[in-house]
């Protein structure tokens, strides 16, 4: 066992499962609890061809969860069912015109049905057929894209992908279709899914969207924030070596026990254009690489040394808002984004550790005892894909900590755990992140873009 895999917990309740039908969906709820059936493939009133892909979740206020996710072809004519709230399956349909429907059935007894009238032809639109999101929509900044595509070459589609602008590539998926989640700050983008056929040929389908909300909108009008961490030149790496996990003062970069390097200005994987990489190998199972950033207070990369000590000891609240990209997720055994304030000879540090082969959880680090903390809450953050994550943490007015939220794609985890601090000698503000090999220390690369970190 690692060394995070320790038998301590504490409950967690988990919020945001808020949601709602789309505005062109008329939705039908009966029974006990308030329940909604989001579709975002096929689209009301399209024409598709005999594969007909069905992509659509589910939310309720019930609190045991949803049940399960039908698709009806025609009313009482049951085609699919997957248990739990989210299915994406294909059911194959003769040509003509279907009043389908898609039912969520919740574990209180109650339903909720969203319509989708579709016209099925013999063979589906040539070219790249996108179902989510719609031209010229506004969303939110996690924006769900469902896309097919189809050809006359003979070999079929090799691979479809979406462009977050022209020239960036953000994400792609080998075959005809795809449905991923990509994460974009507020502002008006002119995306694009496009496909290439294994003839040499591509189609592309434009897709204007406008983002508005996300973190930023949130925040307090006295809250001031460090933006576009990723091209700082604060970043300081580290290796760490089992069993004690400190700084290892006598390992290099090149290794040969842990490697570790960066990259800044990577224009892709990107979404602002100048992304930085995190590289991590070596020799030693179970080594890790720590990057750290002093912001606030002794060695500030921001400007900020605050010699009168003030600043740092009058902030009370934080906000670590950053986006992630792995091309080899399973090869990492964990993730690791901390804050650290250091004020009146107190550490406080927000320590927040996503385990993936270490069994898909999210720990926190415990001060007092120094060891992690396993919160009961799922950490499966998407490989291949832009990962948005958001860490609310706060100093309260006792001087204790208090690991408030965690929110990963859009579903927010609150936390509401308190502990003491412990002593230190160290002042101002810093954050770090950290990559964990895993038993075969296989390297691998992460990705970090609109890293952003505020503070009240």
């Amino acid at each position: 066992m690692k060394k995070y895999c320790l038998p301590v917990f504490f409950l967690a309740t988990l919020t945001g499962c808020g949601g709602g039908a789309q505005k062109d969906q008329k939705q039908t709820i009966t029974g006990a609890a308030d329940s909604a059936v989001q579709v975002l493939s096929p689209s009301d009133n399209s024409t598709v061809g005999p594969q007909v892909h069905y992509v659509a979740n589910a939310t309720t206020s019930c609190a045991k969860g949803i049940a399960s996710l039908d698709v009806y072809s025609a009313p009482g004519v049951l085609a699919h069912s997957a248990a739990g709230a989210n299915l994406d399956t294909t059911i194959t349909l003769s040509p003509g015109a279907y009043h389908t429907s898609v039912q969520a059935s919740d574990n209180c007894g109650g339903t909720a049905t969203t319509p989708v009238n579709i016209t099925v032809s013999s063979s589906p639109p040539s070219g790249v057929q996108v179902s989510s999101p719609t031209d010229n929509s506004t969303v939110t900044s996690q924006v769900h894209y469902v896309a097919s595509a189809s050809t006359s070459c003979a070999a079929g589609i090799g691979s479809i992908g979406v462009y977050s602008a022209p020239g960036q590539l953000a994400y792609t998926a080998n075959g005809s279709s795809l449905d991923t989640t990509l994460n974009f700050n507020s502002g008006t983008y002119n995306t694009t899914v496009q496909a290439w056929d294994k003839c040499g040929g591509s189609s592309s389908t434009p897709i204007t969207i406008t983002v508005q909300g996300g973190t930023s909108s949130a925040l307090p009008s006295n809250a001031k924030t460090f933006s576009n961490l990723q091209k700082s030149n604060g970043w300081t790496g580290y290796g760490l070596l089992a069993p004690s996990y400190k700084i290892c003062g006598s390992c290099k970069p090149g290794g040969p026990e842990v490697t570790w390097s960066t990259k800044q200005g990577v224009s892709s994987p990107s979404q602002s254009g100048s992304a930085m990489q995190f590289d991590i190998g070596g020799q030693t199972p179970y080594s890790d690489a720590l990057w750290n950033n002093h912001l606030i207070g002794d060695f500030s990369s921001e400007g900020l040394p605050d010699t009168g000590k003030t600043l740092a000891p009058s902030l009370h609240n934080f906000v670590y808002d950053v986006y992630f990209y792995a091309d080899n997720l399973p090869v990492s055994q964990a993730l690791e984004f901390d804050i650290n304030q250091f004020v009146n000879g107190k550490s406080f540090i927000w320590g927040h550790e996503c385990r993936i082969a270490g069994g898909n959880e999210w720990d926190i680090w415990d001060n007092q005892a120094m060891k992690w903390h396993p919160t009961g809450i799922a950490c499966k953050p998407k490989n291949n894909a832009w990962n948005h994550l958001t860490i609310q943490v706060q100093r309260t007015s006792d001087d204790q900590l208090l690991f408030q939220t965690i929110t990963l794609n859009g579903k927010t985890a609150t936390l509401n755990f308190k502990e003491p601090p412990t002593s230190t000698g160290w002042y101002g503000v810093t954050i770090n992140y950290q990559q964990d090999g895993n038993l075969s220390q296989k390297p691998y690369s992460i990705w970090l873009d609109n890293v952003n970190f505020s503070y009240w």
